[in-house]
This record gives structure tokens, C-alpha cells and sequence, in this order.
């Protein structure tokens, strides 16, 4: 399991490319945070303003923002993270948060937030008259039913960020602004759930973390994590999942993917062998799942991140010493 980054300090991991650098800011459909939920330019005229927050803490990075009274907030997590957002005693959300989250503050609401993990958001300021008056097939909707609303792994919310930074900051302004009122329109028709499922316990959470930590590359059956958990299969599948988005298969092969992309990077090993040794069978299917959860097959990824690494090196550096070893793994419970 992971523990905090000890250091202090936050660094942003975005960089424009040279297109965007020699392009007008105007621009750019969505802007790059340099605080938390503050775009770097304010635009006060426009129904819907669209930002980017991109972190990468070396210790517990701790943010305040309130939304405007005039807007609502939606943020949709772009990549795998841990965060707490809260509001004084009240806890929101505290956990993993996965790619494809959706989160919905309302107007004139304050949260605070610590960051535990790497961490990329995009970010929606929408304007309340979206929800006063109401969309085409959509009702009027109170502030209060869409405050703090989390919805882990969204899917349709998914897409349309991806749809939207897929095309990089200068897509079209009326495709931008399309996005921005389809995910408004997602927002005000979602039916909320009936029922709530308690999240898994921080303490049964930890236990299930160390136990797929040490055991990923053997045969872990959902019985076998129930019982570390010490619930019925029925009552941790429901509870695991609503703590952490995942389903405990999906979260045991991303954490096979992890370890793999560990080994593709730091060593000459053979996919045939990366894949035995983190508990595939075959390598086609470890290259299956592998593209499945990153968008490329194992040899591309391992080119991609070994091109990565060469260019980033200082230029007085020694090739032939040895790499250190870094084990990514997804974002484990601050204990």
C-alpha cells in the first residue's frame, strides 16, 4: 500500500505544446488552473467556462474554493486519483477516486479539498440559469439535490471530457460549448439513486489493498477478498465498489497493469514474461487488457515511456547508470 509523499510542494504537469504556445490565448477553449478551481482568466460573459486543474503533489496538497452564486461546478476526473474533498466536519468523498468521476457543487457553496496523489480534473463553470430555467425535457432543479453529488466512473461524463481534450485547447469554441451543455443536460436528467450503499470501511479497505498488494500475481478469487474483509461476497462486492469504483476484479487487473508497466519500464523482461509475472496466463491476454486500460498495447507503452524517460534526462547524465526502480500503483488509503 502507498503511504504520503513526505515532501512538501505542488507542481503543475501540464506544458503547452509549441502550437498552443504561438497561438492567441483566446483561443483555447478550456484554461489551465494555476488554482484550484480559479481559471487563469475570468470569463464572466460566457454561460459556460471550461478549465483544467493538473497537480502533482509531493506532499498533501490542501485547496479552498467556493463556487460563484451564479454558477454551478462540475468537475470530471481525467485520470485514477486518492482526494478528501470536505466541508468543515462534513466529509464529501475520502478515497480512490477513479478516472471518469463526476463531481457537482452548487451555487455559493464552499469545499475544501487534499490532494494525495498525482491528479487531473477538467473542469465545467455553468451557469445557474441552465437549472433555473430549465433545459429542453428537464425540470427545474433546486440547489440543494445536485450539491456534492459524486458519481464514480460516469460514463457518459467520461466520454465527453475525453471527446472535448482529445481535440487539445484549441478545438472549436462551439464544439467546447456543446460539450458544456450536453454534460449540464446529463446532470439535470440523471435519476439519483434510490438507495445508498455504505462505502467499505477505511480499515476492511486497507486490508483488502495489502492483501491484492502482495498476491496480484496469483489467482484471487471474490471469496478470497470478502473473507479478508470479513463480509459476505454479496455485502464487500457492493460496499468495495461504492468506496472505491471499481468493481474487485477491474481494481485487481488495473493493479496488474501497474505492476506491469513497473516491469516494461525498468526492465529488458519479455512480454510473455511481464505477463506470467503479474498473474496472466497468456500474453494476448495481458495485451487485451493491457490496451484496454491504457489506449496502447505493451510494446507501444513500453516505447512511449522509454522515450519519455531519455528525453527528460539531463544532458550530462550517464546513460549506462542504472534506472531506479518506480513502482506505480494506484493511490492507496492515507491511513
Amino acid at each position: 500500500m502507498l503511504t504520503d509523499m513526505p515532501a512538501a510542494g505542488t507542481r503543475s504537469t501540464y506544458q503547452p505544446s509549441p502550437r498552443e504556445s504561438d497561438s492567441p490565448r483566446g483561443a483555447r477553449v478550456f484554461l489551465q488552473e494555476r488554482k484550484w478551481r480559479r481559471p487563469e482568466q475570468r470569463l464572466a460573459t460566457e454561460d459556460i467556462t471550461i478549465s483544467r486543474w493538473t497537480c502533482a503533489p509531493t506532499a498533501v496538497k490542501h485547496e479552498d474554493a467556493t463556487t460563484p452564486p451564479d454558477r454551478y461546478f462540475f468537475s470530471i476526473a481525467l485520470k485514477t486519483t486518492r482526494l478528501k474533498l470536505s466541508r468543515g466536519n462534513q466529509i464529501v468523498f475520502d478515497g480512490i477516486m477513479p478516472a471518469g468521476t463526476l463531481y457537482v457543487g452548487a451555487p455559493a457553496k464552499q469545499i475544501s479539498a487534499q490532494f494525495y496523489a498525482p491528479c487531473d480534473f477538467l473542469h465545467f463553470h455553468v451557469s445557474a440559469s441552465y437549472f433555473l430555467s430549465p433545459l429542453p425535457g428537464t425540470d427545474p432543479v433546486a440547489h440543494e439535490s445536485l450539491n456534492d453529488l459524486v458519481l464514480l466512473r460516469d460514463p457518459f461524463a467520461e466520454q465527453l471530457a475525453k471527446a472535448l481534450t482529445e481535440q487539445g485547447h484549441l478545438a472549436d469554441q462551439e464544439f467546447a460549448h456543446c460539450i458544456g451543455q450536453t454534460l449540464a443536460m446529463h446532470v439535470a436528467r440523471r435519476e439519483l439513486p434510490r438507495t445508498k450503499v455504505n462505502a467499505l470501511p477505511k480499515w476492511r479497505l486497507r486490508r483488502v489493498e495489502e492483501y491484492v498488494r502482495t498476491r496480484f500475481d496469483r489467482s484471487i478469487s471474490l471469496s478470497d477478498l470478502a473473507k479478508v474483509a470479513g463480509l459476505s461476497r454479496m455485502h464487500f462486492a457492493a460496499q468495495f465498489r461504492a468506496a472505491t469504483g471499481y468493481r474487485p476484479r477491474e481494481y485487481l487487473l488495473h493493479q496488474r497493469i501497474e505492476h506491469a508497466k513497473s516491469l516494461l519500464s525498468n526492465s529488458e523482461t519479455s512480454l510473455a514474461e511481464v505477463a506470467l509475472a503479474v498473474g496472466f496466463c497468456t500474453q494476448a491476454h495481458f495485451s487485451t487488457v493491457f490496451k484496454r486500460i491504457t489506449g496502447d498495447t505493451p510494446a507501444r507503452w513500453r516505447c512511449v515511456s522509454r522515450n519519455t524517460l531519455a528525453s527528460s534526462r539531463p544532458a550530462d547524465s550517464d546513460p549506462a547508470s542504472p534506472r531506479k526502480s518506480v513502482s506505480p500503483a494506484l493511490p492507496a488509503a492515507p491511513s
